[in-house]
């Protein structure tokens, strides 16, 4: 069972280091803007560049829309409010010189105005013929804040957390875990297969079978965590099979 349905632990990952809590100690530039970097949160894809000034900082922190400083209108911009493609935001951080941002969102919808998902994708012009369609982004991207919050609970042990308590029984807690959801994943696939076979409603089984998936891979990142393995290091050795 993961920690978020056992009610054991607080799923919430740390704030990243310079992470944006006030407004006031972004370095506005002489003309009273600084640049925001826009990332998608579930993979890391540039989606645009924009440009803040201390009212819509103060806007985007207030509504967790992201809003912008319109040079073309001079005004008060949130993304989406004409298209709906708005920009929720997960993190505002300031960079090293404190004079521009990068903002970590779940975009709603393309963010570039020519239906693109990214201002930084292709022009919009009609593929050739035959062309593959681009993959879909998988948000493995995440998995790096549950790391983090994982070596966060590996470090205070705070009272009362999932993650601690199996840290503390020692590489059983989590091995023993890994076992139990591996053939929890076994028996829900096999659920899945028969709903296939029969033409039953697979929204449950696929729905549980998403769910054991999520219980292992967070058991497994324990695990590695309990014996000072890095994901880096597993993700070293699939790229190097991988490798022609």
């Amino acid at each position: 069972m993961t920690p978020g349905r056992s009610g054991h632990d607080d799923p919430s990952p740390p704030s990243p280091a310079g992470s944006l809590r006030d407004p006031a100690t972004v370095r506005l530039g002489a003309d009273g803007l600084a640049p925001v970097v826009v990332q998608d949160a579930t993979d890391g894809r540039v989606l645009m560049v924009g440009w803040t000034d201390a009212e819509a900082l103060v806007a985007t922190l207030a509504t967790g829309d992201v809003h912008f400083h319109s040079r073309s209108r001079g005004t008060l911009w949130r993304k989406g409010a004409t298209s709906g493609n708005t920009l929720r935001l997960v993190d505002l951080a300031l960079d090293c010189d404190g004079d521009a941002l990068l903002a970590r969102v779940v975009p709603a919808g393309p963010t570039c105005h020519r239906g693109e998902r990214s201002c930084f994708d292709a022009d919009g012009a009609a593929a050739p013929a035959g062309s593959p369609e681009p993959a879909a982004a998988e948000g493995f991207a995440w998995l790096e804040a549950l790391w983090a919050t994982i070596l966060a609970r590996a470090a205070s042990r705070p009272a009362g957390s999932y993650t601690a308590r199996l840290l503390a029984a020692g590489v059983d807690g989590p091995a023993r875990k890994v076992v139990e959801e591996a053939t929890e994943v076994l028996m829900a696939a096999k659920d899945d297969a028969v709903a296939e076979t029969t033409g039953a409603d697979r929204g449950p089984t696929r729905g549980a079978l998403a769910g054991e998936a999520a219980d292992l891979l967070y058991h497994l990142l324990v695990l590695l965590a309990e014996r000072g393995l890095r994901p880096a290091d597993v993700i070293a050795v699939l790229r190097d099979r991988h490798a022609p």
